[in-house]
């Protein structure tokens, strides 16, 4: 097979990966009916979240496997540790298991949880070896797949149970178990390191991967609002989501069959060749020796294609090293352009911005994104559409990046990223804040929702080439797993303190309605949203001397 199509193939397998990836966003679908049956109190139902987040605790384990194990057995065994935090879970609500005791299901959900940073780290490191010069590009493109996860789990089991919320519950975890494992196995092959030695010739790929990835966030908001997801079945939603995910395969295949076409026109050319030689030597009454013909005219055809590619290529490999030379001589933000582990990064300054912007940042808004069954039941609404909707826009805000990333690239201009995440966190603290609205139509809860979802899935996409930017690639599987640690941390910090705030205002039963439930933690959130933009800006103003010099 050609390189490049083994090259986008394991794009496409990326892809199938992260959208069946981000399992621990299914939990508010079925929080509510946990509660419920195992009799939790609210905070112990905060800390079965927290554990699944607790999880990434120990992601960095799977970077370090990455350096000593094939990717594909990474692949495996982080599906396997899925399958049997889920799948436990699953049969001790169907009552296969008994007997499984509260600390047993919190070390189950935190298994889960961890599974999940194993196929993150395959993907992020078999784009950035497999596309060199693109590689953020399509850790963002691959990446924003995974927000459209709990939309994907939605619609599948609509198809299922349509209707009974305890059959719901338990088919999510069900899903969640088995279908990472299969989606593991079948692109195990593909999840593998191509030699390849350029990627920006194909453009036209991008574009229309580009164009396929929208159309499929597209198809996904319209699926989740709630008059035009009526005029499509549960069955027609899933087979045209399921179509949109395996579109991509066509660029491949596309590209593969293009290659086929241009080696056989090439034979064609260099056969006709030969038989011009021999007519011209026939006629001028030259003895013909076939074997001289055949043995040197490939010999020199190839000797000077790969002349010309070789030259190419060593021409932009070293256009690169210049410009880091450059760069390394000019910046005086070390930290910024330094090739370094965990334990340099962690006495850096900017590492510590970094992971308070994104503990009020990101990991605010997955707390939030946790509590959605409770707040939306605590305002009379279905914790599935606000789940759908904050998927869906979660898939378009971690698309955002790299389409920015792709059209800035082109006119070889970088942005802050810094400058990026601040832009973000701004929104993101109104939105709590518009949460506080008195409106029975909760309607600005649902846009609020997908305000955060699209800010939060923007943030994380730009998170990963952030850590690149900041702290290198070398130790990037990880430095980035370290950083992710915050997600638990504040996981059990502000989730605990929601459900503190819910149990007092809840009644005898444990249960809260109304506006009161979460209004004190709604203001806390947007309080604490509006600090990180401000650690953001500090962030932004110790790095722009970096950006400024990649720009000139």
């Amino acid at each position: 097979m050609p390189p490049i199509f083994l090259q986008w193939l394991s794009l496409v397998a990326m892809i199938l990966l992260q959208s069946i990836n981000g399992t621990n966003s299914n939990f508010p679908a079925y929080s509510s009916q946990l509660k419920h049956l195992l009799s939790m109190s609210q905070i112990q139902l905060n800390n079965l979240a927290f554990a699944s987040d607790a999880g990434k605790l120990f992601g960095w384990l799977s970077g370090i496997a990455a350096n000593y194990l094939p990717m594909w057995l990474v692949l495996i065994l982080g599906s396997s540790l899925g399958l049997v935090g889920y799948g436990v879970q699953y049969l001790f609500l169907i009552g296969r298991v008994s007997n499984l005791p509260y600390g047993a299901i919190f070390f189950l959900a935190m298994l889960a949880g961890n599974s999940i940073c194993w196929i993150n780290t395959v993907c992020y490191l078999v784009a950035i070896r497999n596309f060199p010069l693109d590689g953020q590009l399509v850790i963002g493109l691959t990446g924003s797949y995974q927000g459209l996860s709990a939309k994907i789990y939605t619609d599948i089991v609509d198809v299922i149970y349509p209707s009974s919320d305890v059959k719901r519950a338990r088919a999510y975890l069900l899903l969640s178990s088995i279908l990472p494992l299969i989606v593991s196995v079948i692109n195990a092959p593909f999840v593998r390191v191509i030699k390849v030695m350029k990627t920006k010739r194909a453009k036209d790929a991008f574009i229309f991967i580009l164009v396929i990835t929208i159309a499929t966030g597209a198809f996904a908001v319209m699926g989740s609002i709630g008059s035009t997801s009526s005029l499509l079945s549960p069955f027609a939603s899933a087979v045209g989501m399921l179509t949109l995910l395996l579109a991509p395969l066509l660029i491949p295949l596309g590209l593969g069959l293009r290659h086929q076409i241009r080696q056989l026109a090439e034979e064609k050319v260099h056969i006709e060749e030969i038989n011009n030689v021999s007519m011209d030597k026939m006629e001028s009454g030259v003895k013909l020796d076939i074997s001289e013909i055949i043995s040197e005219s490939p010999s020199e055809s190839f000797e000077l294609s790969f002349s010309s590619t070789s030259e190419e290529f060593n021409g932009e490999i070293r256009e690169s090293n210049n410009g880091d030379d450059r760069i390394s001589e000019t910046n005086e933000v070390i930290s910024v352009i330094e090739e370094i582990g965990v334990k340099v990064m962690l006495r850096r300054l900017n590492f510590w911005l970094y992971f308070f912007v994104y503990l009020f940042g990101v990991t605010l808004a997955l707390v939030f994104f946790n509590n959605l069954g409770q707040i939306a039941e605590s305002r009379g609404r279905s914790a599935s559409s606000l789940v759908s909707l904050s998927s869906s826009f979660g898939f378009f805000g971690r698309l955002v990046p790299s389409i920015v990333e792709y059209f800035v690239s082109r006119r070889k201009y970088m942005i802050s990223r810094p400058a990026f995440v601040v832009a973000l966190m701004a929104p993101t603290g109104a939105a709590f804040f518009l949460l506080l609205a008195n409106d029975t139509s909760v309607l600005w809860l649902y846009i609020s929702t997908a305000i955060i979802g699209v800010c939060s899935g923007a943030i994380t996409t730009i998170s990963v080439s952030l850590t690149t930017e900041l702290f290198g690639t070398k130790n990037f599987g990880v430095n980035h797993n370290v950083l992710v640690v915050n997600i638990p941390i504040g996981s059990l910090l502000f989730g605990y303190l929601a459900a503190v705030v819910y149990h007092k205002e809840g009644n005898a039963k444990g249960k809260c309605f109304g506006m009161e439930c979460y209004r004190k933690t709604f203001s806390l959130w947007g309080t604490l949203c509006f600090i990180g933009t401000f650690l953001a800006l500090i962030l932004y103003a110790r790095t722009r001397k970096f950006y400024n010099s990649q720009r000139s």
